[in-house]
C-alpha cells in the first residue's frame, strides 16, 4: 500500500482507526529529507499492516498545533486513534520498526 499524504480535513477520520504511523514534516527540513526513504522502506516491508501517511507542517498548521508539534520530523504512532508513541528527530530504520512493531 502506497503512503498516504495527510492534511488538516482527513486527519481524524484517516488515524481512527487501525495502526497509523504519521510523518509530521516540511519539504525544507534536512532531517525530514533524511527519513522519508526509511518510511518508504517499511512502508515496503509492513505497509499492509500499518498505514504510514505524511502530513506537512506548512500547508496544515492545525493539525500539527493539535498534537502540539514543535520540531519536525516528528512521527506519532497512532493506534485506534490514539497516540501511543512520539519519535522527535531522525530515527535510524530499526529503532523505527522496534517502536511500530511494539503496538502491532
Amino acid at each position: 500500500m502506497a503512503m498516504i499524504e495527510l492534511n488538516d480535513n482527513i486527519f481524524g477520520s484517516e488515524t481512527a482507526s487501525g495502526t497509523v504511523l504519521v510523518d509530521f514534516w516540511a519539504p525544507w527540513c534536512g532531517p525530514c529529507k533524511m527519513i522519508a526513504p526509511v518510511l518508504e522502506e517499511i512502508n515496503n516491508e509492513i505497509g499492509d499492516k500499518i498505514i504510514i501517511g505524511k502530513l506537512n507542517v506548512d500547508q496544515n498548521p492545525n493539525t500539527a498545533q493539535q498534537f502540539n508539534v514543535m520540531s519536525i520530523p516528528t512521527l506519532l504512532l497512532f493506534k485506534d486513534g490514539q497516540v501511543v508513541e512520539q519519535i522527535i528527530g531522525f530515527q535510524p530504520k530499526e529503532q523505527l520498526m522496534n517502536a511500530i512493531k511494539h503496538h502491532m
